[in-house]
């Protein structure tokens, strides 16, 4: 029986990352995952992720950024690729919306500039945007684009041998994680679960506390192509009222504004991939869009989907399975 320290099950963003700093640490680690990198599966899949230094959920992420913008750039130094595109993050809502007060809080309380705008002082410096005269407006720095596709690859392929390609089942013990594969069985001192999707399945008891979602994206062929170019347009949340907020990207891949729904979708099963998102999934994106940021808006021209477990009401703090595994969990922007 192979032995380590830790296994880590699911190489995810967050499980691939996990993996990566434990072999840096010098911990003896291993990770498995049966889906590949560069595969259309897993709340990780596609061309890129959101980066921000300031976020509204709460003020204590700004530390957890701080480090996790750390590991990236080293990742990008070390690699010579480019891992993440620094881009500059407006936040808007309507009068009083508490997502751009948490957020705006989150920046003072680092002894940042206040970052409000007017939104009439937005929609000049990204003409790509008409945000109605009323609306909050915070615009960030910190923020950047991550390149998922290069850094799953990239994580892949610097963990080498001590990435196990199979599926993983596990059985915690008084002396640790049995972790079996269908060909070989090891022991861990510890485990770290960072499945995604598939978490609620390897822990019934937590499953019970989770819903998967499925989450549409869209690429949307832009009215003004200029106006929402990289460097002329900024990452963007957009908080509509309740349960109405839509998230996007600059074009930085010449193939359209990326924008998406920052809410939960309908409930689907861990592995509901498809179909791909449609128009009616999207069209209340596309009428944000036209509305709010009629520079970015026009068809959908690329669609897709995602699926993220997401926490039922009352919802979960931070929990540890037994002594020996612990938990993390993924986003799906």
């Amino acid at each position: 029986m192979r032995k380590c320290e830790v296994a880590v099950l699911g190489l995810g963003l967050m499980g691939g990352a996990a993996l990566g700093a434990l072999l840096d640490a010098g911990v003896d680690a291993l990770g498995f995952d049966p889906v590949a990198a560069g595969s259309d599966r897993g709340s990780s899949h596609g061309s890129c992720r959101i980066f921000r230094r300031f976020n509204f959920e709460n003020p204590n992420y700004t530390s957890l950024s701080d480090e996790a913008h750390a590991g990236w750039t080293r990742l990008q130094r070390e690699s010579g690729q480019t891992v993440l595109t620094e881009t500059p993050v407006l936040e808007a809502g309507r009068p009083g919306s508490a997502m751009v007060a948490s957020s705006r809080a989150a920046a003072i309380a680092q002894g940042r500039a206040d970052p409000m705008l007017t939104a009439a002082q937005a929609n000049k410096e990204f003409p790509a945007f008409s945000l109605p005269g009323d609306w909050d407006v915070v615009v960030q720095d910190g923020g950047a684009i991550l390149h998922t596709e290069v850094v799953m690859k990239l994580m892949r392929a610097r963990a080498g041998a001590r990435v196990i390609p199979e599926r993983a089942s596990f059985t915690p013990h008084h002396d640790g994680v049995s972790i079996r594969t269908d060909t070989e069985e090891f022991l861990a001192e510890r485990a770290i679960l960072a499945l995604g999707p598939w978490l609620g399945r390897a822990l019934p008891r937590l499953g019970a506390l989770l819903n998967v979602t499925r989450q549409a994206v869209g690429w949307f062929a832009p009215a003004s192509p200029d106006s929402v170019a990289l460097g002329r347009f900024p990452i963007f949340i957009l908080d509509r009222g309740p349960n109405d907020t839509v998230y996007g990207f600059p074009d930085f891949e010449q193939r359209g504004v990326k924008a998406a729904p920052h809410n939960h979708g309908p409930v689907v099963g861990p592995d509901d991939w498809g179909p791909q998102a449609s128009d009616a999934e999207l069209r209340p994106v596309g009428e944000a869009l036209a509305a709010l940021v009629p520079g970015a808006a026009g068809p959908s021209s690329i669609a897709t989907s995602a699926s993220t477990p997401t926490p039922r009401p009352p919802t979960a703090g931070p929990m540890r399975a037994r002594n020996s595994s612990s938990i993390a969990g993924r986003s799906p922007a």
